[in-house]
């Protein structure tokens, strides 16, 4: 095997699996190193306890874009059906919300959410025509970044003046006063305000919430399904598309450096010591993480080095997983909701005091929570009668105040436990095994800093034209030969492949033009 190859990827999580497939139909010799024993990096399927496997980090695919689909081929029984999302209430009086219509509220809420529902469709379409191109640059005269800029004037204008000018009032606005205004159901509220910060350090009171409900829904416009075998089987199929077209992946190669001469990209080096050259090396990595360990702020200029020392990246979702004896009784569910995506968020005023703690570094001490029941769907996952409970959790501070030791997880994960018993009285007694991962273990398991799902902060200044920062939002970064094509360069995170997408099509072209 040669040591020479055409382009290499450095890390194998969806978006690199992504982009080295891309690469390698196009005829280019790729090399991509994983660091973990296990390719899909925080979207894997992985056993916590003996007998019970789960999605180990993400664990609900509504993202994935059609056109990576498309020119992957990737198969269309991916994942099982659309699931409705179940706000719990303690009366036991649910709301249930499908794609587009909601049950369990007044007929004025019901109508109301339908036409929420139709705007922020609509918008959301608008802003997934530009997450699946290369964001233009600001300032510029290159006629294509020209050419994008009035293209997407002209998209905006095309809603129709009201329709614009809503458009344009909306997408800095915060989502707690976009829901007070048009619904009076306090559980619609709260689990509209929980889509707009998941995976965020952001409250429904923070500015651009609607921004990121909006980026949420841009991918198959809000619908979640569970993918039969957990997340990893998508990153396998991802992977196997790119071993189909040439691409060679190595596993348990964590990368040490990417080597630098004279300015240009020559290679990289692993932890093991082995060199491997390339004149393209691109980094699946977030872009602290690529910029500040791997390349070394050496080798980037002064200014372009503290920016990306200061990109915020403060991850706040815990990821709960627990094995159970059986599934626990929660009054107003029936047996087939255990199916279904279920969420603990009271209304927008509980998100939002669920968020106040992490500002000062504490976690929430009555946490909002997303849980599935996969195993429901994929008996696989679970011994024959039992059952996996996969949470996400908000807010577990990244930078904790009193440090994330084992008191600090074992308190955390009780009080989560203790939240969910106050709608399944029954859960704690059939608990068998439980994990907790917080941020810092979720930094350290899948080597994203801060613990960040979107390796970036998902806010207008991080967003689309300067995502992650100013020199590096057309995935090319300020040194000859490198480039960007994980969640933390445009459009950012979520199971979608959009970055590793537009990362090859940069690449592609500029092969073309060299």
């Amino acid at each position: 095997m040669t040591d020479k190859y055409d382009a290499i990827v450095v890390g194998a999580g969806h978006n690199g699996l992504v982009c080295s497939a891309l690469l390698a139909k196009a005829g280019m010799n790729v090399l991509v190193l994983e660091a973990n024993a296990q390719v899909g990096g925080a979207a894997v399927t992985r056993e916590f306890t003996e007998g019970y496997s789960t999605s180990a980090c993400a664990h609900l695919l509504y993202q994935l874009q059609p056109e990576v689909r498309k020119e992957l081929k990737l198969s269309p029984q991916l994942a099982t059906e659309d699931m409705s999302t179940i706000a719990l209430a303690e009366s036991g009086q649910h709301l249930r919300i499908t794609a587009d219509s909601v049950e369990g509220v007044s007929d004025e809420d019901a109508e109301q959410y339908r036409r929420f529902r139709k705007r922020m469709t609509r918008f959301a379409d608008l802003l997934r025509t530009y997450l699946n191109k290369r964001p233009p640059r600001l300032g510029t005269k290159n006629f294509k970044d020209m050419l994008t800029l009035a293209q997407l004037g002209f998209d905006i204008r095309r809603l129709g003046k009201e329709e614009m000018q809503e458009f344009l009032r909306l997408i800095g606005m915060n989502m707690h006063d976009e829901v007070t205004e048009r619904f009076e159901s306090p559980l619609l509220k709260g689990a509209i305000s929980l889509d707009s910060v998941l995976g965020t350090h952001l409250g429904p009171r923070s500015p651009n919430t609607i921004m990121t409900y909006l980026y949420r829904q841009a991918g198959d416009h809000g619908r979640v399904a569970v993918p039969q075998g957990g997340m990893g089987s998508v990153s396998e199929e991802l992977a196997h598309a790119a071993r189909g077209a040439g691409a060679t992946i190595r596993t348990s190669m964590p990368v040490k450096r990417i080597v630098i001469d004279n300015g240009r990209v020559t290679g990289v080096e692993t932890e093991g010591g082995e060199v491997f050259s390339s004149y393209t090396v691109i980094s699946n990595a977030d872009p602290k993480r690529t910029v500040m360990e791997l390349v070394g702020a050496k080798h980037v200029e002064t200014g372009f080095g503290r920016r990306i020392h200061h990109l915020r990246a403060r991850g706040n979702a815990a990821k709960l997983h627990l094995a159970l004896d059986g599934l626990p009784t929660i009054e107003g569910l029936n047996k087939k909701d255990f199916g279904e995506r279920i969420v603990i968020a009271g209304d927008e005023h509980y998100v939002e005091r669920a968020f106040n703690p992490a500002k000062y570094g504490e976690c929430s001490s009555e946490p909002v929570v997303e849980m599935t029941f996969p195993s429901f769907r994929d008996e696989s996952l679970a011994p024959t009668g039992k059952h996996v409970m996969s949470a996400v959790v908000q807010y577990a501070p990244y930078n904790l105040k009193a440090g994330w030791d084992d008191a600090a997880r074992e308190a955390f994960k009780q009080t989560v436990i203790k939240t969910i018993a106050k709608y399944a009285p029954d859960i704690e007694q059939r608990i068998s095994a439980s994990e907790l991962l917080t941020p810092a273990d979720i930094e350290r398991e899948f080597h994203i800093t801060g613990g960040h799902w979107h390796h970036a902060e998902l806010t207008l200044d991080q967003f689309l034209f300067v995502r992650p920062v100013n020199g590096a939002a057309q995935y090319a970064l300020p040194v000859d030969g490198l480039f960007l094509c994980g969640a933390g360069a445009h459009p950012g995170g979520g199971v979608s492949g959009a970055a590793g997408r537009n990362a090859a099509r940069t690449i592609l072209r500029r092969e073309k033009a060299a």
